[in-house]
């Protein structure tokens, strides 16, 4: 599969020359490892997936870490948080040794735990999502965003049912113990119709059997696995923004399509999801490439003049996919 340059390529290279670490967030296939490894070749290579490594760590982690010459890249960090605190003793031993350990996780949140823990100030933290337009022009609301589908595009439902299953398997239960994987995997079916829109978790638990701290819980392990985007709206009273209710984005809108049965560009023009489709990935290519300052809110608002806001409402046609927008001035409400 030939190399395509990730935009966030040059600031991962700053980041190696201010930081002794650095760690890369985000959903599992998105090309974490493959951008360390192709900008940093000379960095030795070790997957904590592997039952073998993982019992040489629990065995005698510090021995584990001596036997290796810096630079190292550690891929899925999250299956050996212990590792963190014997790095941090080597880091400061060393504080002057910059971009000499590189991490990638697919588990947000106990990644984040373990950073705030033992590599504080020592660790430059970046987030990678799957392609975005910019980057491949392959990229589109059928397909998505993922290296290994855009390369075989023909393959795209058989990907998908293999990375759900993988992502059920690993990524979740590692969380929590899900008990009832099945209404689990609707849950995901019925959360992908709800893309674009705003969370409303009493309507998503009814046709569920489940309680609403249930689906609070169900939504906690998709935002911190990188799979959906929690964005609040946008108000000039910060209070406001906390209390009220947020829209949902699946990161990637492939997923969201395989997830509602569509499987051909036909089936996607037919589709009455078609339209909120559409705006989730304008969103969420708008979010890849000018993210904000908390990371995901507001990001279809542009300022003007004077200080107001602007924000482009984004629709699908029903004849073809095109954008067409207009912009209404922003005093307070939902981008």
């Amino acid at each position: 599969m030939r190399y395509v340059t990730r935009k966030l390529g040059t600031t991962l290279q700053v980041a190696s020359r201010h930081f002794p670490a650095v760690v890369i967030t985000g959903p599992r296939r998105a090309g974490k490892a493959t951008l360390l490894r192709q900008l940093f070749p000379k960095a030795r290579y070790v997957l904590l997936e592997d039952p073998d490594i993982q019992g040489r760590i629990r065995g005698d982690p510090r021995t584990f870490l001596e036997e290796l010459h810096p630079p190292v890249l550690f891929d899925e960090i999250q299956n050996a948080p212990e590792l963190l605190s014997y790095v941090r003793t080597l880091i400061d031993s060393a504080p002057r040794r910059m971009g000499q350990w590189l991490f990638t996780g697919s588990q947000e949140a106990p990644l984040m735990r373990g950073i705030t823990e033992s590599m504080a100030g020592r660790a430059a933290i970046l987030q990678l999502l799957p392609f975005s337009l910019t980057e491949s022009t392959k990229v589109n609301m059928l397909h998505g965003g993922f290296p290994e589908v855009l390369a075989r595009p023909k393959f795209r439902a058989l990907w998908f049912a293999s990375y759900l299953q993988t992502y059920l398997e690993r990524d979740v239960r590692a969380i929590t113990n899900i008990r009832d994987l099945v209404t689990f995997r609707r849950f995901l079916a019925l959360l992908a119709s709800r893309h674009g829109q705003i969370l409303n978790k009493t309507d998503l638990a009814a046709p569920l059997g489940v309680s609403v701290p249930t689906i609070s819980e169900w939504l906690h392990i998709l935002e911190v696995t990188g799979q959906i985007i929690v964005v609040p709206p946008y108000y000039e009273n910060f209070g406001k923004r906390l209390i009220k209710s947020p829209k949902i984005y699946w990161g990637d809108s492939g997923l969201a399509c395989y997830l509602l049965g569509i499987a051909t560009e036909a089936e996607l023009q037919r589709s009455p999801f078609l339209g909120q489709l559409f705006e989730g990935f304008v969103a969420v290519q708008s979010w890849k490439n000018h993210p904000s300052r908390d990371g995901r809110s507001a990001f279809i608002l542009a300022p003007r003049i004077g200080g107001a806001l602007q924000a482009p409402d984004y629709c699908a046609s029903k004849v073809s996919v095109t954008p067409c927008y207009r912009c209404r001035r922003q005093g307070g409400g939902r981008p």
